[in-house]
């Protein structure tokens, strides 16, 4: 690799100074941007008017908070939670957390209270911060934890926190960052363990791929920041280079489009389901202006994909700039899906309309990211090429090429919090995490994934079938809001599965002239007919033979994945 393309070539300047071995930790990475960019804005709310901290008026904050966990008996290595929506205030919990030394464990702020108790309990937490709505559960129920309010009543507590000043004991690159707990856990939740090496080598190897974040960027910040992907590739992003990021409160579009266009963001990372409803608004639109507007329309998206993607030029930014502009998506310079799987076609409709559109691959084990695609040299079907220093197989191959996805490098997790059998059953003989999930590498060393080994469906032929291959198929039926595809039992004696989809109809598609809900049979006669169409796209083998129509929709993760298990 170059040095033009070496994002992280400027740590050098700093190395033996500011810090020292490979990588810096979190702390060290943001005080040298703080160094470099103190006068830009760093942390940004609209609620409604905008609030905006800089670095130098976020740091002053930071070693404030730091300081007062110091005064009442935080050290290194002891372990702070927080837990609240996505805030200014949040994020300088977080990283005063980690000024403080001490490892730092994000809640999921949408678990039940018994599931956060767990938690909680599980990771030895000293300290909780915690949004103002939620404080005085935590008041009264007594846990072995000191509470800190992010919000108290009208205006910022947290900012009012400060402590002598002293002698804190920093964390050096090996030692623990955050223990994320995993949202698929069932029964005792595992925490994972993910150092400052872990987390600042992926960001900046993430940019290696290449994948250009400049410190004039805004990121939005919708998902929420507990989980790794934002955490990671928005958060950690946005302060790795100086950027800005918008905290978003609600994932509710009118209010998503407010804020795109009054934060001017150029970095928007969702997952499938943000980009599906954007991209079927903005179609929607299109259709609007009747059959020859869309028809052209549609022409000069398939032009101007075809220039993108052979010569590298660009020019659907100017081409379709009305169109992005109506759709408050025009000051976006670059969108990342990741989270789950994305349909091709959804990925191509981005980049035809002149957006940078990539996916991405990653899981919480790896701090997440460990595939991202090149914005110049995307590859619609694959979730990218794997990053620079990252070392990637495939366990036990089948016919097609197809096998486990097994990893090695910086990003890969210290082990499972207190799990030390887990932590070893996650690992091969060579030290290679097992990531669960099924797939092949192209000779470019790009992945493309086929499903979770867990989900593999095998036919009475013996043929193995990907659901998550067949739920893409689906993504731009606006009939559709979720469809969950599975094998069922044809032949219990023979062990035989059938391929079943169950569907949770979009009750605003159906809604009838009166404003109620359509006839339940005629919704499964529309539903049927996009099975239908789909399946004559299918292999014979991947065909699905029975629907399920469902009354209420099925139970997501916050990250908006359907929770397989619970189904």
């Amino acid at each position: 690799m170059s040095s033009e393309f070496i994002p992280w070539a400027f740590l050098d300047a700093y190395r033996g100074k500011d810090f020292k071995g490979q990588w810096p930790t979190l702390p060290e990475m943001y005080r040298i941007n703080v160094s470099r960019f103190g006068e830009r804005p760093c942390f940004t709310v609209y609620e409604p008017d905008r609030i905006s901290l800089s670095y130098n008026e976020s740091l002053k904050f930071i070693e404030a908070v730091a300081r007062r966990l110091h005064a009442v008996g935080i050290r290194r290595g002891d372990r702070v939670a927080v837990t609240g929506k996505n805030s200014p205030e949040w994020a300088v919990a977080y990283l005063g957390i980690l000024f403080a030394g001490a490892t730092v464990v994000p809640i999921d702020y949408q678990l039940k209270n018994d599931e956060s108790d767990l938690l909680i309990k599980t990771s030895g937490a000293k300290i909780l911060f915690v949004d103002e709505e939620k404080y005085g559960y935590y008041e009264s129920l007594g846990l072995p934890v000191e509470l800190v309010s992010l919000r108290k009543g009208i205006g910022t507590y947290i900012y009012d926190l400060d402590g002598p000043q002293a002698e804190i004991e920093q964390s050096g690159e090996e030692d623990l960052a955050a223990i994320l707990f995993t949202s698929g856990t069932m029964g005792t939740p595992k925490g994972v363990m993910l150092t400052h090496r872990n987390l600042v080598s992926d960001c900046y190897l993430a940019q290696g791929t290449p994948f250009p974040v400049y410190h004039t960027d805004v990121f939005y910040a919708l998902l929420p920041l507990h989980h790794a992907y934002t955490m990671l590739a928005v958060f950690i992003e946005t302060i790795s280079t100086g950027a800005e990021v918008v905290f978003g409160k609600k994932m509710v579009t009118p209010i998503i489009l407010k804020e795109l266009k009054m934060g001017k963001i150029t970095m928007l990372l969702g997952v499938p389901m943000l980009f599906n409803k954007l991209m079927a608004g903005i179609l929607r639109g299109i259709r609007a202006k009747g059959p020859i507007v869309y028809g052209l329309i549609c022409a000069l998206m398939g032009l101007s994909g075809f220039i993108k993607k052979v010569f590298k030029v660009n020019p659907g930014k100017k081409i379709f700039h009305a169109v992005l502009e109506q759709a408050s998506l025009s000051t976006l310079r670059i969108c990342i899906c990741g989270g789950g799987p994305l349909a091709p076609s959804v990925f191509r409709k981005y980049n035809q309309l002149g957006i940078d559109f990539v996916q991405g691959y990653g899981l919480t084990e790896t701090s997440p990211i460990i595939n991202l695609n090149p914005i110049t040299r995307y590859k619609e079907a694959s979730v990218g090429k794997v990053l620079p220093q990252t070392d990637m197989k495939i366990l036990n191959p089948d016919e097609r090429g197809i096998g486990e996805v097994i990893v090695k490098g910086p990003m890969v997790m210290k082990g499972y919090y207190e799990m030390p059998e887990e932590t070893a059953a996650a690992f091969t003989d060579d030290g290679y995490l097992k990531t669960g999930d099924l797939g092949y590498l192209d000779d470019e060393n790009y992945l493309y994934l086929t499903g979770r080994a867990k989900n593999l469906i095998v036919t009475e032929g013996g043929k193995n079938v990907y659901p998550e291959e067949i739920e893409n198929e689906f993504q731009l039926f606006d009939e559709i809001d979720q469809i969950l595809v599975r094998g069922f039992v044809q032949d219990k004696k023979m062990k035989i599965e059938g391929i079943e989809a169950l569907v949770y109809p979009n009750a605003e598609v159906f809604k009838d002239p009166s404003g109620g809900t359509a006839d339940k049979g005629a919704i499964k006669i529309q539903i049927e007919k996009i099975i239908a169409e789909v399946n004559q796209r299918l292999l014979p083998y991947q065909k699905i033979e029975r629907l399920v129509i469902l009354d209420e929709p099925m139970e997501m993760t916050t990250t908006k994945k359907i929770k397989r298990d619970t189904v």
